[in-house]
């Protein structure tokens, strides 16, 4: 009676509880369908915004780096067309002059670091040499309790290093055994906390416990040196069981624009100058590649077509202290010798080189180098300065400089004594050319190159430098060195690794959330004698471990927009111009189809800009966009409104990293400020650069505008930072 629940009602929801619900079958698979429909699509909106989002952060990443290549061509281009004497050339000639490195024999009294005296106030580690497993112990401990080893320490430590450095061979060669694996690591960028996070899962280098590092130990993060400090150590302590590779970012031309220069100053102000310099030195000496159990080939970038082992082998990898450019030394011995054994020549080299001085070109251009060729008239230098590094110029071309250069044009009518004894010199002469630019494009590849999925081998123009190289390329280097895998690192993968090329390219990539926290894992290799990889990932920060892939993909994704809205602003003049060609009429409205292929033509980014229209419009009517109001829309705070030359604020704007790269190669003394003649020397540089006229009243403004102190200097970390950029939303995030 009343509301009592009856015997039979008991009796159904016991059945209800036991999961008997008396519901069709083809009901219960029609909505297992829809919500596995539904799971799917979720899974795959969410992974296309995630692969847009890297899509964004890599191009940025890429763009960034073929502007550092455009920047050192124009440095370059100064260098071989100027005269010695000219302001331009004067400023930036140090970058250059190989000569600053001194000769073995002078390094040790130069570094001489028993002069540092060490206060008795110091509470970082202390080393001993030979150094033992507990110091090195200690100094790892150290740098995770974030202390800081003496420069006394780092300077002693730098010299054994460059002592070790200088007895291996380019190549190293390395067996594994049954009762060890090898661990093999990729970039890690100044991530500490993922060296350690390594070392804490995989366990210390040791003679048990082997390892490579293949490169790219600096730059970007915070804590690049003292990475750079825990490798040589464990190198120093293990030479046969730690094995270094060189990255493309041991280069300290790359360094200026990339923050290892300013972090180990930062750090360091009184020795850093003398420690970037030794510094300098090591990257050249450190070895190019390694092999295991002569199957496994392991370098940093990759190959490509003419990849050769042997000639690699047999270079002076210490010739190479930049990649970016070849050495020379070897080239102005040989024109020293043919100048010393023939007068005659020298006379004619002598007047050549006047000559060549009052056109601007005086001393001796690089073999093949990637900067550019001598620009003709007619001939756009802004195409020289794109090309890759892989594009070289012809021997032919470099040799009848070569032979202008030294004086070896012979007239019709000299003896035939002389035509042979020049044809025996430019013998010669072509042979060290020769010689001089395939070891360098063999560098240049091996360093920078990155795989591909189309068959072939063709110039890096994303990145500036290396090449792209196929499936077949692969195929044809692994078989001709009886190898049946590469192991490279180099880029940044979502997973910490990547296989590509029927699986015979492995990607490892070891700092994670390089981009952003929760952008991508870390991971690193474990080789055992069967050489089958096994890939072990991580991520550095507790808290990205702990997101759904929701959270993450939307974190990652809200910094690559506030990224790319940085780029959209410091861009307005040009993206509006660009605009402007779609509006005739000068209506100020645009249709979302322009808007998208316009902002391809300004920015060049290969982005999917009609996918990302909703992210970055959020007004719009009836398929139009008002363009002038949608810059408003990007909420980016401009920290300087009130200076009244707008192009000067927009060229600071849009190339911020170009600036602050000329700023450090100014500051020879490495202080970190310069003078306000300095300051308008480098607009100038700048300026000559990006072919545009900016006026000294609109610089004095800008230097007055910053020197808060009035005492005629600036300080370079303090006005980058006053003309950096801001995203407002999430500058009031930060500052609520």
């Amino acid at each position: 009676m009343g509301c009592g629940i009856t015997k039979s009602n008991q009796l159904q929801l016991k059945k209800c509880d036991r999961g008997h619900l008396s519901v069709p079958a083809s009901t219960a698979m029609r909505a297992a369908l829809l919500i596995q429909r539904w799971y799917r699509q979720y899974v795959a909106r969410l992974e296309m915004r995630r692969r847009c989002t890297w899509n964004i952060f890599q191009s940025i990443e890429y763009a960034g780096e073929q502007d550092q290549i455009k920047l050192y061509n124009f440095f370059a281009y100064l260098m071989d067309h100027f005269t010695p004497a000219s302001s331009e050339r004067n400023l930036i000639s140090h970058i250059f002059r190989e000569n600053d490195l001194l000769r073995d024999i002078e390094w040790e009294r130069y570094f001489n670091y028993k002069s540092i005296e060490i206060p008795e106030d110091y509470c970082g580690p202390y080393l001993t040499f030979p150094l033992t497993a507990s110091n090195v112990t200690e100094l790892v401990e150290a740098f995770r309790n974030k202390q800081q080893l003496h420069s006394r320490y780092v300077l002693q430590l730098l010299g054994e290093t460059w002592k070790l450095l200088r007895l291996l061979p380019n190549i190293n060669h390395v067996s594994t055994c049954h009762t060890k694996e090898i661990t093999i690591c990729g970039d890690l960028h100044g991530h500490l906390e993922d060296l350690l996070l390594v070392f804490y899962k995989n366990g210390l280098p040791s003679m048990e416990t082997p390892y490579v590092f293949n490169g790219d130990y600096v730059d970007r993060g915070k804590n690049s040196i003292e990475i750079l400090l825990i490798l040589f150590a464990f190198l120093l302590l293990y030479p046969n069981d730690v094995h270094l590779n060189r990255g493309n970012h041991e280069d300290h031309i790359v360094n200026l624009r990339y923050g290892f220069t300013k972090e180990v100053l930062g750090k360091y102000r009184l020795h850093g100058k003398k420690i970037l310099k030794l510094l300098q030195k090591i990257f050249s000496w450190l070895p190019l590649a390694t092999v295991i159990d002569q199957k496994v080939l392991i370098v940093h970038g990759g190959i490509s077509d003419t990849f050769d082992l042997k000639i690699i082998a047999k270079m002076d990898r210490h010739r190479y202290v930049s990649s970016l450019k070849p050495p020379k030394s070897r080239r102005l011995l040989l024109k020293s010798k043919l100048s010393d054994q023939e007068s005659d020549t020298e006379e004619a080299g002598a007047e050549d080189s006047g000559s060549s001085s009052t056109r601007g070109g005086g001393g001796i251009r690089r073999t093949c180098s990637m900067t550019h060729s001598s620009p003709s008239s007619g001939v756009d230098r802004s195409l020289l300065q794109r090309r890759s590094l892989q594009s070289h110029s012809s021997v032919d071309d470099e040799l009848q400089e070569r032979r202008r250069q030294a004086g070896l044009g012979v007239s019709p009518s000299h003896s035939d004594d002389q035509q042979s004894y020049c044809s025996d010199k430019d013998a010669e002469l072509t042979e060290a050319v020769e010689a001089d630019a395939e070891e360098w494009k063999q560098i240049v590849d091996l360093l920078w190159s990155d795989p591909m999925s189309m068959e072939g081998c063709v110039p890096n123009e994303v990145r500036g430098g290396g090449c792209y190289w196929g499936p077949d390329v692969t195929e044809e280097v692994l078989n001709r060195h009886s190898l049946q895998l590469l192991i490279r690192s180099h880029e940044c993968k979502q997973e910490g690794y990547e296989f590509c090329h029927n699986r015979k390219v492995l990607t490892i990539f070891s700092a994670s959330n390089y981009y952003e926290e929760g952008s991508n894992r870390g991971a690193y290799i474990r080789l055992g004698p069967d050489l089958v990889p096994h890939l072990i990932q991580y991520q550095a920060t507790r808290t990205t471990r702990d997101l759904t892939l929701r959270q993450s993909v939307g974190r990652t994704e809200r910094s690559a927009l506030r990224a790319l809205r940085e780029q959209l602003f410091a861009h307005k003049s040009d993206l509006i111009s660009a605009f402007q060609k779609y509006d005739p009429d000068n209506t100020g409205w645009i249709s979302l189809k322009d808007w998208a292929v316009a902002m391809e033509t300004v920015f060049h980014l290969a982005l999917p800009w009609r996918v990302l229209r909703s992210q970055l419009v959020s007004t719009t009517k009836d398929g139009m966009l008002d363009y002038q109001s949608w810059f408003k829309e990007l909420a980016i705070m401009e920290p300087n409104k009130e200076l009244a030359h707008t192009n000067v604020l927009e060229t600071l704007y849009k190339h911020h990293s170009n600036l602050e790269t000329i700023f450090r190669v100014i500051d020879t003394d490495n202080s970190g400020f310069i003078s306000f003649e300095e300051f308008r020397q480098t607009w100038k540089l700048l300026s000559s650069h990006l072919k545009m006229e900016i006026s000294d009243e609109a610089i004095v403004d800008l230097a007055h505008s910053i020197d808060f102190n009035h005492d005629g200097s600036i300080d370079i970390n303090e006005f980058m930072e006053a003309f950096r950029l801001v995203d407002s939303t999430h500058h009031d995030m930060a500052t609520a």
